[in-house]
């Protein structure tokens, strides 16, 4: 999974608290990052956790179906990899919305 995205996202979310309670902005070189488009970043974090679930079911289903190209222990490795990978994007979500969270609780 992507998290440059989401790490340039949440120093743009950071500096914009920070603005908004009058603290000093971050530094010149953390603003000269280019614009991160957040939806983008979700999408194609989101695609890849998709892809990664969907390429461990086809190897399980190959397994089952009696594919001798594919062993146990691939499928177990595959179908583990798809599961932390879903996991982490969880684990993202929920940092995503606690800073969602604490910005709008922000007394402007």
């Amino acid at each position: 999974m992507d998290t440059q995205g989401i790490e340039q996202m949440l120093s743009v979310m950071r500096s914009t608290a920070a603005q908004a309670s009058g603290r000093s902005a971050l530094p010149a070189a953390a603003s000269d990052k280019p614009n991160v488009d957040f939806a983008q970043v979700l999408k194609n974090s989101i695609d890849q956790v998709n892809e990664v679930g969907k390429q461990a079911d086809k190897t399980a289903e190959a397994y089952v179906a009696g594919d001798t190209n594919q062993n146990l222990h691939e499928v177990m490795v595959a179908l583990q990899t798809a599961s932390v990978s879903f996991q982490e994007m969880v684990q993202v979500r929920n940092r995503l919305v606690s800073a969602y969270q604490d910005i709008m609780n922000m007394q402007v």
